[in-house]
């Protein structure tokens, strides 16, 4: 996992993530990384881990399976959520981060769209922040550029509060594409490392079902030169096609991991560590022997 190459097997190839202390490489297939939700109200398991005991268990379990990563969240992004406290989100998130360090050195993304949560999460042992907003606000790249720690920017159309009223594109993967690129450029100018960034197309975030569909179906075209993340676990893409209820939607998400094995993802953000890692393993297995 930390080797400085990538390994080029079969039709699986995708570049490494650069988070400062440690360089993440994917092998045979893409990295996972463990959704650790510390919100009383996220889509699928929100209020099971928002209590400091309950989030350590749940985090020792993600290790234990396997998990190459930790994403801490600690404010809900799914459609229509209000918005919290920086207050608020700290006192979720920072305690379970300082309980996590306690017992384990695995890399950890900070899922936060503010500065002030950022750098508190990074000044406890987080490896990375996971920005939904895609760096709109200067002062995260500013603190990514002097961290030098990893930095994801995710496209969102509007607000977890309004991103779903009506969602419109002309051409959703050239526009998605673009601009990611351009906020990776101006993450650069800011002084992020190119390696620190790695992009994601925001599945769900102000998207329709062919948006959705288009986006996974393209996700070369849409990473560019950028190690991407792709986050479509039990998402309701998988509902509006199968009409399976939230705790069914395992199937549909492990078929988002194939469009991210062969769409060359750096890594993938899941619900379900375990059977998420059996599925690209073999796949992986497969395509490199």
């Amino acid at each position: 996992m930390n080797a400085e190459k990538g390994s080029l097997r079969g039709p699986f190839f995708a570049p490494s993530w650069n988070l400062g202390r440690l360089i993440l490489t994917p092998d045979h297939r893409p990295l996972v990384m463990g959704i650790l939700n510390l919100t009383p109200d996220s889509f699928f398991d929100g209020g099971h881990h928002n209590q400091v005991d309950a989030a350590l268990l749940q985090a020792q379990r993600m290790i234990v399976a396997g998990a190459d990563i930790l994403d801490l969240g600690a404010e809900s992004s799914r459609p229509g959520a209000d918005a919290i406290s920086a207050d608020e989100e700290m006192a979720r998130l920072l305690p379970v981060l300082e309980a996590i360090r306690t017992e384990s050195n695995i890399p950890i993304t900070a899922d936060t769209i503010r500065p002030i949560t950022a750098r508190a999460a990074l000044a406890r042992g987080a490896d990375a922040i996971n920005d939904i907003s895609g760096g709109q606000d200067a002062e995260m790249l500013k603190l990514a550029a002097t961290a030098g720690c990893g930095l994801i920017l995710m496209h969102m159309q509007g607000t977890p509060g309004t991103m779903q009223d009506d969602p419109s594109y002309d051409d959703v993967v050239n526009e998605v594409s673009g601009w990611l690129e351009e906020r990776c450029s101006e993450a650069m100018q800011a002084g992020v490392a190119s390696d620190r960034l790695m992009v994601d197309p925001g599945i769900g975030f102000g998207k329709k079902l062919e948006h959705n569909l288009a986006l996974m179906g393209a996700l070369d075209k849409v990473k560019g030169n950028h190690p991407l993340l792709l986050g479509a676990s039990r998402k309701s893409f998988i509902s509006h096609l199968t009409g399976a209820a939230m705790e069914d939607r395992l199937p549909g998400s492990l078929a988002a991991l194939a469009a991210a094995f062969f769409g060359g993802a750096t890594m993938v953000r899941v619900h379900d560590v375990e059977e998420s890692i059996q599925f690209l393993d073999i796949l992986g297995s497969i395509y490199s022997s």
